[in-house]
C-alpha cells in the first residue's frame, strides 16, 4: 500500500519563508500504484509504474489538486512524463481527468506538453497512449524508452 499525502493546498504562499519544495508533490510508489513526483519550480510530473491501486480517488485526486493549482497559478510550463507500463479503468478515468485540465489550460495560453514512454516489449502502452493522444489538441508526445 502507497503513502498518501493528505489533500494540500498548493500554489504560491504569502509566506516570504517558503520554498518552492514545500509546493512539491511526492508520492511513492508500490506494486499496484504509479510513483508520482510533481516539482512546482521545473513544471514538471513524473509518474512510473503500473497504476490499479484499490482507491484510484486517493491516489490521483492530491495529483489533480497539485496540477490544478499549479496551471492556475504558476507562470512557466508544465511538463508530464509518464511512465506507465498498465493502467485500470479507474486510473483511466483519472489520467482523462488531468488531460482535461491540461486542455483547458492549452486552449488558456498555458505552454502544457505530455511525454508517454512506452517500453517496445509492451506495444499496448503505447496504443493506449496515442487513444489518448486523440483527444487532445495539446502537444502529446509518445516516446520508446529503448530508442
Amino acid at each position: 500500500m502507497s503513502t498518501v499525502v493528505p489533500s494540500l493546498a498548493f500554489g504560491p504562499s504569502s509566506d516570504p519563508m517558503s520554498s518552492s519544495e514545500e509546493l512539491n508533490l511526492s508520492v511513492p510508489g508500490s506494486q499496484s500504484s504509479p510513483s508520482i513526483r510533481a516539482d512546482w519550480k521545473a513544471g514538471v510530473v513524473v509518474m512510473s509504474g503500473e497504476s490499479y491501486p484499490e482507491n484510484s480517488f486517493e491516489l490521483y485526486d492530491q495529483l489533480i489538486q497539485w496540477i490544478d493549482s499549479y496551471l492556475n497559478s504558476a507562470e512557466h510550463s508544465l511538463t508530464l512524463e509518464l511512465h506507465l507500463n498498465y493502467l485500470n479503468t479507474s486510473s483511466i478515468r483519472f489520467m482523462i481527468d488531468i488531460f482535461d485540465l491540461l486542455q483547458s489550460a492549452f486552449e488558456s495560453g498555458k505552454e502544457v506538453l505530455v511525454q508517454w514512454m512506452f517500453d517496445d516489449r509492451n506495444p499496448r502502452s503505447a496504443e493506449l497512449g496515442a487513444e489518448f493522444k486523440e483527444d487532445y489538441t495539446f502537444p502529446f508526445l509518445i516516446l520508446s524508452i529503448n530508442a
